[in-house]
């Protein structure tokens, strides 16, 4: 039997990081969530900086169609023999270090997985609970410029400019819907019940699982 491990998928704001710590700390395991950043940096040769510019985020469409422009002059149209832009290679880099990260963590088991598609590259793994956190987004609003002191003025924006891009990080690479409740095993909101509380349950669901 593969060893146990716990996915967790977060709205932007809702808390989830602090929940995986409350939840690792309970069960004795390890947390693998901003520590990808610097694992992928290290690994792919980039500069954290750039890594996390990238970290959970696919390019848009406006951006691909920017690029192929750029490429693609009237005076030298684009072939096979095209050179890929170096931002668009550092983004494939990094999905294909982070994708192998987590498949190294889930061997080792006993982790909880932060983000970054782990709760669609590790659907199919028996031994995985899944879990979704979920809060309305003024709660997030608020919960992001208290714990990540951004700026109060810019909170909706960035709330809302996040989510966009994890949903389309998912969707672009797993062709999976983020916040769908039927891809999840739990689903927790911490506005109703609290961080603790919220991790508690993780916690509980997990015990009853691998008992």
């Amino acid at each position: 039997m593969a060893p146990p491990l716990i996915t967790i998928t977060r709205q932007y704001g809702a808390g989830g990081s602090e929940i995986a710590q409350h939840v690792a700390r309970a069960l004795g395991w390890t947390v693998l969530d901003n520590e990808f950043v610097d694992e992928v940096a290290r690994r792919a040769g980039l500069r954290s900086e750039e890594v996390a510019r990238l970290d959970e985020r696919a390019p848009s469409l406006v951006e691909r169609v920017a690029r192929t422009l750029a490429i693609a002059s009237p005076e030298l149209p684009a072939s096979a023999e095209t050179p890929v832009p170096k931002v668009e290679t550092e983004e494939r880099t990094v999905v294909q270090v982070t994708e192998r990260i987590i498949r190294e963590a889930a061997l080792e088991g006993r982790c909880v997985l932060v983000g970054r598609g782990a709760q669609a590259l590790l659907a199919e793994r028996p031994d995985a609970l899944h879990v979704l956190v979920v809060a309305s987004r003024a709660w997030r609003a608020r919960h992001a410029v208290a714990v990540r002191h951004i700026d109060p003025a810019q909170s909706d924006r960035i709330t809302d400019d996040t989510d966009r891009e994890r949903d389309r990080y998912v969707k672009t690479h797993y062709r999976r819907s983020r916040l769908d409740p039927a891809n999840y095993d739990i689903v927790v909101n911490p506005e109703k019940l609290g961080i603790e509380a919220a991790g508690d349950l993780v916690v509980a669901a997990a015990r009853h699982r691998w008992r």
